[in-house]
């Protein structure tokens, strides 16, 4: 068998089993729906080195990942994780699925904190009356030559008052300040709320996106995290942009 008849033999047994793969594919989904016909189904997909299928089904920041085989008997939810690498392949799957174009963020909106050159990028959805915003606020106070975009992001129904504390830091006449003497040290904002603001508009912008839990961290890629973490989770974060 010469090279060429080679290549095109390999060519026609990929294209078989891409074939089979969107063949069993399209069955698993089925069965799927008939099992859960109001299930809003984003994408079913083989996990060729696993002999699963990955079923996603989009929920805002925190979309629903679940793992069946091909004749669809057992159905299994939670991180499905490579052990040579230790890589959690549901967590790359979740951070797909929520991704946002960094882009289209309101950073121009934005309490922007610049450390350092400031060369690397994150935005914070961030509540003042949140307990964890206030954990993540100490953590980025480790972090150096990053551009942090706070989005003040205060959630009415769990804070009741954290729409005004929004709205007087935002009135403020340094608004970074003002934040930082109240996330940080507790010092409550002396601005009186009624100048024109961005509060209302961040709030909507993010209720469409699916924002539901703050703080929210999105990176530079589009991946977001919400979530309290660490400066040291930050970190690795980015050393694995920089390493893509």
């Amino acid at each position: 068998m010469n090279r060429l008849t080679l290549a095109r033999a390999l060519a026609g047994a990929l294209l078989l089993a891409a074939a089979s793969a969107y063949a069993d594919e399209r069955a698993v989904r089925q069965a799927f729906m008939a099992k859960f016909p109001k299930a809003n189904v984003d994408s079913v997909k083989l996990i060729p080195e696993t002999g699963l299928y990955e079923i996603l089904i989009p929920r805002g920041d925190d979309p629903i990942i679940i793992y069946t085989d091909e004749q669809f008997r057992f159905l299994l939810q939670g991180s499905l994780v490579e052990t040579r690498g230790m890589s959690d392949l549901t967590e790359k799957t979740r951070s797909r699925a929520t991704a946002l174009d960094f882009s289209s963020l309101p950073l121009d909106k934005a309490i922007r904190k610049v450390k350092g050159t400031g060369a690397r990028k994150l935005a914070v959805f961030t509540d003042p009356d949140c307990p964890y915003c206030k954990r993540v606020e100490q953590e980025l106070e480790k972090l150096n030559n990053v551009t942090v975009y706070l989005l003040v992001y205060p959630i009415e129904q769990l804070h009741p008052k954290a729409v005004a504390k929004a709205k007087a830091i935002w009135c403020s006449p340094d608004r970074l300040k003002a934040w930082d003497d109240y996330m940080l040290r507790g010092t409550a904002p002396k601005g009186s709320g009624d100048c024109p603001n961005p509060v209302d508009e961040i709030m909507a912008w993010g209720q469409k996106k699916g924002i539901n839990a703050t703080p929210t961290l999105i990176f530079a890629d589009g991946s977001r995290v919400p979530g309290a973490i660490t400066a040291a989770q930050i970190e690795s974060r980015f050393g694995e942009m920089s390493s893509d």
